[in-house]
């Protein structure tokens, strides 16, 4: 394989706070062995000079920028995170991708810089915890093998961000050496392919590596910023070969012209990937495009010429228990869906479990 695409911010900042931590060194030395000429130390903890004179520069700003910050106690809390595990655990908050439909979209207040958090220790310190815990995975018939399940990428692509971290790493390695006991699972998912670092760890067969695909049609022209599907489908399959119980999340999916030729290409290249990984355990997740009214208007302004189908008239409205509105497709459509892809994924793929639709 080529060198991976790896993502190099043009600025970093980091907060006062987040310089007194002892992690913020390796932050600073592999922001500057990446090759990042402008890093400054904030007087303060305010992240200032992120906005431009229009939207599109204000994300262009965000977009280049990564901010080195404390997590709040806000952060530090695992908060249930149903259908994907048991619990939410952040590393970061924030994606140097340039995906036309980001889900971040609708959840990140004000600027969408990449925020990494110094206080690393802290972040990880709710595992214990909340060992034992959960709905998702803990205890259940469906997937109670997995043990206490943590989910390391709800606000963020942590592989994208590893090469200027090692966040991802240490929890690996943690996990893999048994800090928090056995019954536990980390997972992520990601659209990149820097998996070198992650090959030679003792990982224990605790941490879950799912690439996030789609079929070529919506990758090519809406993922913006990520590894090529070749690329991630090639770093699946060493993580596999490495051992690591692999994963697909097929998001969003969308009823594109021939969808079915489309995402049943994916599914057989998928296969061509894996077919010699001896004792694959390879999982999949299901998740259908929605957008809410505000991720609309932002993903519109962020990506003014957009193709992407974003019509409610095309869409059945969802409503959360707390009064929100989702735009999701209509039942017949997601019927199709739903039938096509639960009979083509064990034709194409045996052995593999698919963990829910949504």
């Amino acid at each position: 394989m080529t060198a991976p695409r790896l993502w190099v911010p043009k600025r970093v900042l980091i907060t006062r706070s987040a310089a007194e931590q002892p992690f913020a060194s390796q932050l600073i030395g592999r922001a500057e062995r990446a090759g990042v000429e402008d890093i400054r130390l904030l007087p303060n903890d305010r992240l200032v000079g992120l906005r431009g004179e229009s939207e599109r520069e204000t994300y262009a700003l965000a977009k280049s920028t990564l901010a080195v910050v404390v997590a709040p106690p806000s952060a530090l809390k695992p908060q249930p995170i149903p259908p994907s595990a048991d619990w939410r655990i952040d590393l970061a908050k924030g994606c140097p991708a340039h995906c036309q439909y980001c889900y971040l979209a609708g959840s990140l207040g004000g600027p969408p810089v990449t925020r990494v958090y110094a206080n690393l220790d802290d972040v990880l310190a709710g595992i214990p915890s909340h060992l034992g815990r959960g709905t998702v995975t803990t205890g259940t018939d469906e997937r109670g093998g997995e043990g206490t399940t943590f989910e390391l990428s709800c606000y963020t692509d942590p592989l994208g961000l590893e090469h200027l971290t090692g966040s991802l790493a240490e929890a690996i390695t943690r996990a893999g050496r048994g800090d928090w006991g056995h019954d536990l699972q980390l997972r992520f998912t990601t659209k990149f392919d820097a998996v070198e670092p992650l090959l030679g760890l003792a990982h224990g067969g605790r941490t879950r590596v799912r690439c996030s695909v789609n079929a070529d049609t919506v990758s090519d022209r809406f993922e913006g910023g990520t590894a090529r599907l070749p690329r991630r489908l090639d770093a699946l399959r060493l993580m596999a070969l490495a051992g690591y119980p692999v994963g697909l999340t097929i998001a969003p999916i969308m009823p594109v012209d021939d969808w079915r030729a489309a995402y049943g290409r994916l599914l057989d290249d998928v296969a061509a990937a894996l077919h010699d990984v001896p004792d694959v355990d390879l999982s999949v997740e299901l998740i259908t495009h929605r957008f809410t009214p505000s991720s609309k208007q932002t993903l519109l302004d962020w990506y003014p010429r957009t193709r992407l189908e974003m019509d409610e008239d095309l869409r059945t409205q969802k409503r959360s228990k707390f009064g929100g509105v989702k735009h999701v497709y209509p039942r017949e459509v997601m019927r199709e869906l739903r039938t096509w892809f639960e009979a083509e994924i064990p034709a194409r793929l045996p052995g593999a479990r698919i963990l829910y639709w949504t």
